[in-house]
């Protein structure tokens, strides 16, 4: 299924305490991790939910600094949305960013149990990113936001939250 045949993301209900989620940003490309920003935060509140939004350096550095978030002592979150954009060029670099930064962040969910939604965008043109990050359709952001409390509602569900 491609994302244009696939249901525009809607806010899950989380039964609970009110989702309190840390929202990650790899901001090279401003205009599309702002588009980004903006859809899992309207997903965020309108599942009752709130946020923290932290801005890092670059895709590599967005599961570590997820890691740094359940390693802390400031505050506690109930799930996570790392969000940025991988654009193709010229040279091999965008195939070894995109392998390593979605492994980190598969691996970071895996090892320590997290509900994280990953809304990186690893794409071949800047136009593709843009259409990724629009407010009226299939915006990744919101997707990501969506699938972190998804996580979050079995994770409590099944007594792990």
């Amino acid at each position: 299924m491609s994302t244009a045949d696939a249901p525009l993301p809607k806010a899950p209900v989380v039964p609970g305490p009110a989702p309190h989620l840390l929202v990650v940003r790899a901001p090279y490309y401003t205009e599309v991790v702002d588009g980004l920003r903006e859809g899992a935060l309207r997903i965020i509140a309108e599942a009752g939910g709130t946020a923290d939004v932290i801005d890092i350096a670059g895709a590599l550095e967005l599961a570590a600094c997820i890691l740094f978030a359940v390693r802390g002592t400031r505050t506690r979150y109930d799930g996570f949305v790392a969000l940025g954009c991988v654009v193709k060029g010229e040279t091999d670099h965008y195939e070894h960013v995109c392998r390593e930064a979605m492994q980190a962040l598969t691996r970071v969910g895996l090892d320590h149990a997290l509900c994280l939604g990953n809304g990186l965008l690893t794409v071949a043109t800047a136009e593709q990113a843009l259409e990724r990050s629009r407010q009226d359709g299939h915006n990744k952001g919101a997707e990501a936001a969506a699938a972190a409390l998804i996580q979050l509602r079995a994770a409590r569900q099944l007594g792990a939250a």
